[in-house]
């Protein structure tokens, strides 16, 4: 046992992790493109991008090297009452990018807290306006938001939180229209989805603060695709009634989805947006949510209280946006668009190849996500994840499935070899294990 288990197994906490039957944590020394290293001496290629925060792969030089360049100049300044150049210039190119004219930008530090300011800003936002009538969110069953209170609230659907229900603010769930690859219901149950917003808003329109979504994709639970017509066709009602339109891109911002963000790929732009994960190449931690000038100008007054009363820290890290400023320019290059590409027609070819074994079925793609699961097995705590998650990593293999969901979400630098390797181990799997 290294010195660095020693100390990890007497002082380390890890997340979503039962200490007392976990196995022994592997111990990164370093990571390369695809590939981590290990003290023991094992390279295993990373196909889930480390929770899917890493774009380009692992220490990148072009990333790496704006941190340190930033270092030597500023590592950290308090934002209020002060800015400073990355921050401005990762505003105003995001500000170029997103869709629908989402040109302010607020920072925070990962997923849930964006969400916890995009919760919070469509609250104060109807109160600055003089609606306090407006009171209930609207969500959808199976989401997941993160993991702070108001981000719990929004995505109790998931089923995850259940020590904390009676802390959080109620949520209204709305049916989300899971689809796969021939999925012969998807019209019906887009339908039913539908009729039942149309009959939630005929009675509680008036008070919809907002609804929040993971656009074209549920994340955490599984890998769940909706339809880019249910999307607008869902934003669409919501915007007749007054509300807000939230989108959480935290996870499928950034090319995931084939576009730079899913809002473009549905064709649909939300009025917030939250980002992070892949906002800095995954070597920071940083966030944003970013609205237009309608509700910016609701917050601006001669008092404080109109003002939006939030931050952290670090909000704005100049660390962490010259890395976003990095990662975005290698994210809009032609040869990450190459990538994109070439993933997603590698992953198709995959999946159809898998869907026809006897053990596999909904298998999906979209972008550079892909994902195909065990047939017959039920819910995200199935123990055939866990033996599966083993399994792979065996063969050198970072996949990590979601209960029955075997999914890839690899880096853009990934070669066709390399996805190759994990789609035999998945046949193998399926074969051997199954």
């Amino acid at each position: 046992m290294t010195d660095t288990i020693v100390l990890d197994h007497r002082h380390v906490w890890h997340p979503f992790t039962q200490a007392q039957t976990a196995p022994e944590p592997l111990a990164v020394t370093h990571g390369k493109g695809v590939s981590l290293f290990t003290e023991d001496g094992r390279e295993i290629l990373d196909l889930i991008s480390s929770w899917w925060v890493n774009l380009h792969g692992h220490a990148h030089p072009a990333i790496a090297g704006a941190i340190a360049e930033q270092a030597h100049r500023l590592e950290q300044v308090i934002f209020a009452d002060f800015t400073h150049s990355p921050a401005a210039r990762l505003a105003a190119r995001l500000a170029e990018v997103l869709p629908g004219g989402l040109d302010r930008v607020f920072y925070s530090d990962n997923g849930s807290t964006a969400v916890e300011v995009a919760l919070k800003l469509a609250w104060q936002y109807w109160r600055n306006k003089g609606e306090g009538q407006r009171r209930r969110f609207l969500a959808f069953e199976g989401s997941y938001h993160g993991d702070t209170f108001g981000a719990m609230a929004a995505g109790i659907g998931s089923g995850f939180y259940a020590p904390f229900q009676e802390l959080l603010f109620a949520v209204d769930r709305m049916p989300y229209p899971a689809t796969w690859d021939g999925d012969p219901k998807v019209e019906a149950k887009e339908a039913a989805a539908l009729d039942w917003l149309d009959r939630w808003l005929a009675a509680n329109g008036a008070e919809l603060v907002a609804v929040i979504i993971e656009p074209l994709v549920q994340g955490a639970s599984g890998m769940r695709f909706c339809r880019p017509e249910f999307l607008r066709a869902m934003a669409a009602r919501v915007r007749a009634a007054g509300g807000l339109v939230i989108f959480d891109e935290v996870m499928t911002g950034f090319g995931r989805t084939g576009a730079l963000f899913a809002s473009q790929k549905a064709g649909v732009a939300p009025d917030l947006i939250c980002l992070s994960k892949g906002l800095t190449g995954g070597f920071l931690p940083l966030s944003v949510t970013a609205c237009g000038a309608s509700i910016y100008e609701a917050f601006l007054g001669a008092g404080f209280d109109r003002a939006f009363a939030h931050g952290h820290s670090f909000t704005a890290n100049p660390l962490g946006c010259a890395a976003a400023l990095a990662s975005l320019e290698l994210t809009t290059s032609a040869e990450t668009a190459a990538n994109l590409a070439r993933i997603e027609a590698r992953h198709r070819a995959a999946i159809a190849d898998l869907s026809g074994h006897p053990k596999l079925s909904r298998g999906r793609v979209l972008g550079t996500i892909t994902a195909i699961e065990v047939t017959d097995a039920q819910g995200y705590t199935a123990a055939v994840g866990q033996t599966l998650k083993r399994f792979f990593l065996e063969r050198g293999l970072l996949l990590r499935p979601l209960g029955p969901v075997i999914y890839l979400l690899p880096p853009y630098c990934v070669t066709d070899g390399q996805l190759d390797r994990a789609y035999a181990a998945i046949r193998d799997a399926a074969d051997t294990l199954l």
